[in-house]
């Protein structure tokens, strides 16, 4: 890997010439610009941007924490993040939590260490002083706590519509499946649904899970139809976990959506390419995402905020594991 030495070796100039020019320190004349950026291209000559940000004083690199890439819910947040960062000549040092505490303060810490001047964090423990003692703007993306920088969907509405869909589609057997205790937003949309539920007079029953992971979906599909055979309707607290309840249905020769109405969360990639297409409560990832990035940014740089929680709507997403609603 060529370093500045080797730049300035190769276009007959000295190191501080070449720095001058990297970071716009200082003139330059436009033929040692042009030997400078030709060795630069040849060299494929790369500026270590942790050493220019404790060189300028002034930092472009930025923080993010999501806490399980497995889920491709959680790309596509980071997506919308990056894209944001990248028009507004941002970088992003990535972490991935697996949610686990002890991680998750490892990779606040690389943060640190790396100069960030802000972070982006999707944590189930916002409240914490991992965060509270930061000297660093903290916007939190698919969470909230208290007053605090955040952006997030309506997970309450959004469980609320997932059941008012099942009940208008004529399922009266209803199970509806609570995501892991720890995840606000799966305790949301769970709380919604069930309100729904009560105040319409449906029967339903619960099948807690504690993880949104691929492994463990299928283990949580069986456990529903073992213990509640007679379901004709599954709220999933995540289009992973309701793929899984899809796939079990139909080994059980049950028929979809006929027999059995499933509805998911989230609609990532995946929901409308199953078979049948997976009805759904969409939240807006991509958009949440880069919503998320700009009010870091207007954090960083001093910009004037006129709002610092944003609360993003959900919307139902009708496809084929669920009927048409009864007139």
């Amino acid at each position: 890997m060529a370093t500045i030495r080797d730049v300035a070796k190769h276009a007959g100039v000295s190191v501080a010439t070449v720095s001058r020019m990297i970071n716009g320190t200082g003139y330059v004349h436009e033929d040692t610009r042009r030997n400078i950026e030709t060795a630069i291209k040849e060299l494929q000559y790369t500026p270590n941007e942790v050493a220019r940000s404790l060189y300028k004083k002034k930092s472009k690199l930025t923080g993010l924490l999501l806490p399980d890439i497995t889920n491709p819910f959680f790309p596509e947040l980071a997506r919308g993040v990056e894209d944001e960062m990248q028009e507004n000549d941002y970088r992003i040092i990535f972490g991935n939590s697996d949610e686990d505490r002890d991680k998750e303060q490892d990779y606040i810490q690389t943060f640190v260490q790396n100069n960030v001047v802000g972070v982006i964090a999707s944590t189930n423990s916002p409240d914490t002083d991992t965060y509270r003692k930061l000297a660093i703007p903290v916007v939190f993306l698919d969470r909230t706590a208290d007053d605090s920088p955040s952006v997030y969907s309506d997970g309450r509405e959004g469980g609320r519509i997932a059941a008012r869909e099942m009940i208008a589609r004529g399922s009266r057997r209803v199970t509806v499946m609570q995501g892991p205790k720890h995840v606000r937003p799966a305790q949301d949309r769970f709380k919604g649904a069930v309100e729904m539920l009560k105040e319409q007079g449906i029967d339903y029953n619960v099948v807690q899970t504690s993880s949104f992971s691929f492994t463990d979906a299928g283990t949580w599909a069986e456990q529903l139809f073992r213990q509640y055979p007679d379901t004709d309707g599954v709220i999933a607290s995540n289009d992973i976990v309701a793929a899984a309840v899809l796939h079990e249905a139909l080994k059980l020769g049950k028929k979809v959506p006929e027999e059995v109405q499933i509805i998911g969360y989230d609609d990532v990639p995946l929901s409308g390419i199953l078979n049948p297409a997976l009805t759904t409560i969409r939240q807006p990832a991509y958009d949440m995402g880069r919503a998320a990035a700009r009010l870091l940014i207007a954090f960083i740089e001093n910009k004037p905020i006129e709002q610092s929680t944003l609360q993003m709507p959900v919307t139902f997403t009708e496809r084929d594991t669920t009927r048409k609603a009864e007139q």
